[in-house]
């Protein structure tokens, strides 16, 4: 422990001298591979998970981290748009300073431009801080130390014990750089490239979060004409989050779409690192859809290639009759940007595809990291190849499943993974038992990340515990129809329902 900074407390009430004088850390804030914590609003009676002194001395821990892993102490950090964000930052720039990290500031920017930063900058390490999408409130930090890898269960269950046990290691040689030109460098990335040959209408949609200040020139420089939707930054979020996988901003997008008669829609989430799609006919298509559309696309300049998806994800990445023509192969891994993300660069797969939007292109697409923006870019891409096809053409092309938006019934993060252990114990004991699930056998049960089922039929469903809030992850798919997609959810939500500690859904089917 170190005497020179308090070890922090995991519970203390706000607006106390304690609360001022020590470090508040909530255990459950190190998630699986980022951290995030509920900060306080005005208009919530919610108790602080962390206060400014506690995101103090996670600096202090990313650096003792650092130090131990052996990993020259130089890091990028950046913070995305809240009214809250900048406060945070300094506070971890104040710890990983004393612990002897050199810290290279970017400034306002998406998580994406923080991961390019450690490339054009020739930087190590990377601790972006942002909530991503979640509500207003909650404040998080996205880390690495291995380009283009962001930290893992193992990372973050040391840093953990680092911050929690208050082991610091105090050292010298901090320092602090603001780089005031990163944002021209990531732009000439993007753009340093020929213009797109079809002109295309593109409504870019922000939620009036940070890629409101990024993404509409980026589009416009590559020969698109942008329509804006909700571009203006604003940390007050006024007509919904900035989350493309939340229906609300998925109908903003559609009306858009029709209203002005733009050929995509595309929606970046809060920090950037995700995009949701919608077609010239309004169809707002699920993010796994379009993984598939794009692996069909780069399957044919890239033939034989590997895939990883998330357990969250279609099937038809393993069945797409395509897709199995032009020799692509599907690998189903845990979901989690860095759980998706290091699998891409272990197997050297073409991209990595998550139900969330967080996409992965490794060379020469991208860079390994997920950025909302190369995203959106790939599609528009995918569109300039196919000259005679709309993004609507290109939909129809993919072989009809039924599937569900990702649903999330509340869960308390202290409970969640053991009713998952739960769930995944009931299932596996149905299959040894030769129990029915909606009246079918059961084909097949994966564990690799929470539990899921298929009926022989094909028809699929998920459960799983979130690893950013108190909640749990459902979806449920069906090659057969939407009759048969109900059922599933009718089953998994009565397994589900076993459990007394899971709560309302946040939408549902």
């Amino acid at each position: 422990m170190s005497p020179f900074f308090p070890k922090p407390l995991t519970a203390v009430a706000p607006n106390t001298r304690e609360f001022e004088s020590n470090a508040l850390v909530k255990a459950t804030g190190f998630r699986e591979y980022d951290a995030r914590w509920w900060f306080g609003h005005p208009a919530s009676d919610k108790a602080p998970e962390i206060n400014l002194m506690g995101i103090q001395a996670l600096g202090l821990g990313i650096g003792t981290y650092l130090k131990e892993r052996g990993v020259e102490r130089r890091i990028v950090v950046g913070h995305d748009f809240r009214s809250y964000s900048s406060s945070i930052k300094l506070a971890l720039i104040a710890g990983l300073m004393a612990s002897g990290c050199k810290v290279v500031d970017i400034g306002l920017a998406l998580s994406p431009m923080a991961y390019f930063a450690q490339f054009a900058l020739d930087v190590p390490a990377v601790a972006m801080v942002t909530a991503s999408h979640n509500d207003n409130g909650w404040t998080g930090v996205k880390m690495g130390c291995n380009r283009p890898v962001t930290f893992g269960p193992d990372e973050m269950n040391r840093l953990k014990e680092i911050v929690l046990g208050g082991n610091f290691t105090l050292d010298s040689g901090g320092g602090y750089t603001f780089c005031d030109n990163l944002y021209d460098l990531y732009y000439k990335d993007l753009t340093d490239r020929p213009k797109l040959k079809r002109k295309l209408k593109v409504v870019a949609a922000c939620g009036n979060g940070t890629a409101g200040a990024f993404a509409p020139q980026i589009l416009e420089a590559l020969g698109c004409e942008v329509i804006p939707l909700d571009v203006t930054l604003d940390h007050t979020f006024p007509r919904y989050n900035p989350n493309p996988e939340d229906m609300e901003m998925l109908h903003a997008i559609a009306h858009a779409v029709k209203e002005h008669g733009a050929d995509v829609g595309l929606g970046f989430d809060g920090d950037g690192d995700r995009c949701g799609v919608v077609d010239n006919e309004g169809n707002e298509i699920f993010a796994d859809k379009i993984g598939v559309m794009l692996a069909r696309d780069l399957s044919k300049l890239h033939p034989n290639s590997t895939f990883v998806v998330d357990v969250k994800s279609t099937g038809l990445f393993a069945t797409d009759p395509e897709l199995l023509r032009l020799g692509a192969k599907a690998d189903y891994w845990k979901t989690g940007h860095s759980h998706i993300k290091k699998r891409v660069a272990e197997l050297g797969a073409l991209a990595g595809f998550e139900k969330s939007g967080h996409f992965f292109f490794n060379p020469p697409v991208g860079k390994g990291y997920d950025d909302g923006i190369v995203t959106a870019i790939a599609v528009l891409d995918m569109l300039d190849r196919s000259p005679t096809k709309s993004m609507a053409d290109l939909y129809r092309d993919v072989p009809k499943t039924w599937g569900s938006p990702t649903m999330s019934p509340h869960c308390d993060d202290e409970i969640k993974y053991e009713v998952v252990v739960r769930c995944v114990k009931r299932i596996e004991a149905m299959a040894k038992a030769g129990e029915m699930i909606t009246g079918q056998k059961i084909r097949d049960v994966v564990t690799v990340n929470g539990v899921r089922v298929t009926a022989e039929d094909g028809t699929w469903g998920l459960i799983r515990a979130s690893s950013n809030k108190p909640e749990l992850v459902v979806v449920v798919e069906s090659p057969v129809s939407e009759a048969r997609m109900r059922e599933m959810f009718k089953a998994i939500d009565a397994i589900l329902r076993e459990n007394p500690e899971v709560g309302a859904y946040n939408q549902t089917i």
